[in-house]
């Protein structure tokens, strides 16, 4: 298994992302093509003292920043990691692309260079998180702000795909989301993606609200872009802010730290279940390819399980149980 890494992605690159790939390469024996200035990268690599052949540096002089314009940087800066690292993977040279760069320009550069899957109009993000009764998916999340009835029905066959070969799931429960359960509910929008839902083969169970989202009420949740990135920005500040006023009140009393203390390995566990570097990073399903993308923020275990799904995305062979289940629509 060969994958490419870009390098220069992260807030922290490359640091996070040397390490990473250090570790994939370790404990999964994948080979790692990191994608970015040879220089930097090998300064990084020296400080782990780590010589192994199961890494190769491709040198990409050019960076997209976070704050760059996707679609202006990709076509300008072909020299760039996330552009050098793409290419790799449509010649074959590689056989997944990870990055924790600019979103945009990862989902511009994919599109452009790998082209969609046949039938698909529109790639998605999708996340995997944490429920009350497991993990479930959340798609787009910011791959499509403004998609049409189609591009959800689509997203719903792509993650309902994904669910059963990446996750497990032999038949995944699909919702919705909308403003009320009553199928008469929310904008034309949401009716129409209602109804090609509804009269698919997928096993969907019509609208659910945002308070479905974490109970686990279903194992893919479908919406636009727009509002699957707010849900997900939200979602990562709830989190933050929890974790921070339940530290704050366990240091007003002594009875508070002792019962904290004695609960340690419960808060380890929700803390694990809580953080998406257990989780690697998303999936931009409907490109032809295998492209995970990661959070800006990540460490260098989210890298190393970042490259773990996209090793697992080209085993199962999603994108072809994708091909497969569109040719029955």
């Amino acid at each position: 298994m060969k994958i490419v890494v870009d390098a220069m992605g992260s807030d922290c690159a490359p640091a996070v992302e040397v390490e990473g790939a250090i570790m994939a390469a370790e404990e999964l024996g994948y080979d790692i093509l990191l994608a970015g200035d040879d220089s930097v990268i090998s300064a990084e690599l020296k400080k782990h003292g780590y010589q192994s052949n199961k890494i190769s540096i491709i040198h990409a002089p050019e960076r997209i920043a976070m704050h760059d314009p996707a679609a202006l940087s990709v076509r300008r800066k072909r020299q760039s990691s996330i552009v050098v690292g793409i290419e790799l993977l449509k010649r074959g040279e590689a056989d997944g692309f990870v990055s924790a760069g600019n979103t945009g320009a990862v989902v511009c550069a994919t599109t452009l260079s790998l082209r969609l899957l046949p039938g698909i109009e529109k790639p998605g993000i999708a996340v995997v998180y944490p429920t009350l009764t497991g993990t479930a998916i959340i798609i787009d999340v910011g791959a499509n702000i403004n998609p049409k009835p189609m591009h959800l029905f689509q997203y719903g066959i792509m993650a309902d795909a994904y669910s059963k070969y990446i996750l497990h799931k032999p038949n995944p429960v699909i919702g919705l989301l909308n403003v009320g359960q009553e199928e008469t509910k929310g904008t034309d929008f949401a009716k129409e993606a209602h109804a090609l839902l509804s009269e698919s083969k997928l096993n969907f169970i019509g609208n659910i609200e945002g308070r479905d989202i974490y109970a686990g009420a279903a194992d893919i949740v479908l919406c636009d872009g727009f509002v699957g990135n707010v849900i997900l920005k939200i979602s990562e500040s709830v989190i933050d802010t929890i974790v921070k006023l339940l530290k704050q009140e366990i240091k007003t009393s002594i009875v508070a730290t002792l019962g904290a203390a004695m609960a340690s390995n419960a808060f380890n566990e929700l803390k694990k279940k809580m953080d998406y570097s257990e989780y690697g990073g998303a999936p931009l399903l409907g490109v032809d390819g295998r492209c995970i993308i990661s959070h800006g923020s990540s460490n260098p275990k989210a890298i190393k399980n970042a490259i773990k799904v996209a090793g697992e995305f080209k085993n199962q062979e999603v994108n072809k149980h994708i091909v497969e289940e569109l040719e029955n629509y």
